[in-house]
């Protein structure tokens, strides 16, 4: 299916920076991570099957499932740096009478400067039912490896982006992200790691307008 993300050039930015300045000769300095961002696009961190399949309505609802506790960690000391992202997938069904697996898609991606899919792949968690059970609950896993060259910045713009400015100076307040030039190349050295339901349209459509 095409992914339908929301705009996340400008809000990945600020993310991929330490949120913790440190003050450094009368200024503050934002240091920026080459990581991956992680995350899980808007509207793909829930699925809802239904029974009969080609209904949407309340008590056709079979089975509900959730992504949630997405963690990651990122290894950036070699020429690719790794990102390895672990999360949950929380299940309901309605009938709980017998035992029942049910497997479900999911998607990883690798996203850069807020909308290209560098990279993608589909893989599968599996959710067993017990007997009498109305909930189920398994973890996933995804790793993915970006070039250390895409992912830094060129040694120009982040001397631009780093020279010092003192108050007085002609250039002193103005940000340097205005400049279209600075601004694209720090876009596309961010990527991102994101994770959700490898939805159909149907269910996608759900999602967004329940």
């Amino acid at each position: 299916m095409k992914l339908r993300l929301i705009p996340l050039m400008i809000l990945a930015l600020l993310p991929a920076c330490n949120r913790e300045g440190t003050p450094e000769q009368g200024g503050i300095y934002v240091r920026r991570s080459a990581c991956p961002i992680p995350g899980i696009p808007a509207g793909t961190g829930d699925v809802t099957l239904f029974d009969p399949s080609n209904s949407v309505a309340a008590d056709a609802i079979d089975v509900t499932a959730t992504i949630t506790n997405l963690r990651a960690t990122c290894n950036d000391t070699g020429d690719q740096i790794v990102s390895t992202v672990t999360f949950d997938v929380v299940a309901t069904r309605r009938d709980a009478s017998a035992a029942r697996e049910v497997v479900l898609p999911y998607f990883d991606v690798v996203l850069q400067a807020g909308n290209q899919v560098a990279a993608k792949r589909v893989g599968r968690v599996g959710l067993n039912f017990a007997a009498g059970s109305l909930r189920a609950q398994t973890n996933g896993q995804a790793i993915v490896r970006v070039s250390r060259s895409v992912a830094q910045l060129p040694a120009d713009i982040e001397k631009q982006l780093t020279r010092p400015r003192k108050a007085g100076q002609a250039d002193a307040a103005v940000d340097p992200m205005t400049d279209p030039t600075i601004r694209a190349a720090v876009a596309n050295a961010t990527f991102e790691h994101l994770v959700g339901f490898q939805l159909t349209e149907q269910q996608l459509r759900y999602n967004v307008t329940r």
